[in-house]
């Protein structure tokens, strides 16, 4: 895995957030708790970082190596990971990490890596 030390210590993070808020917060609040802890953990990060002239904002870079997206909706979609993957491309960035926080228990984690086929797609669509 990449990162494989700094994503076990994001897993820990994510998973403390989701025990201190519940299956319920919002994004802003998660995000926030998430920042918090991020700090108390010495992990080096960027919040609400803009993507290119877009307007469009990722959530956190971590430590210039990672895109962390946040969300709090019932299901997550096609779009999220595809948004996921646009961020990955527009920061140059290898690994993704997106998480849904609105369920009971915070499920796995998803990754998502550099697609070479869809950043073919995204770049022809454009």
């Amino acid at each position: 895995m990449i990162y494989k030390e700094l994503s076990y210590k994001l897993n820990g993070i994510l998973f403390a957030t989701h025990n201190e808020l519940g299956p319920y917060a919002r994004e802003k609040q998660i995000g926030d708790v998430t920042e918090r802890l991020l700090k108390e953990n010495n992990v080096v990060y960027q919040r609400e970082c803009p993507i290119g002239n877009s307007g469009n904002k990722l959530d956190f870079l971590i430590e210039n190596k990672i895109v962390l997206e946040l969300k709090s909706v019932r299901v997550l979609t096609r779009s999220d990971y595809e948004q996921t993957q646009r961020y990955l491309q527009a920061t140059q960035m290898k690994l993704g990490i997106l998480v849904n926080f609105r369920n009971q228990y915070l499920k796995p984690i998803r990754i998502v890596k550099i697609d070479t086929q869809f950043k073919e797609n995204f770049i022809s669509k454009n």
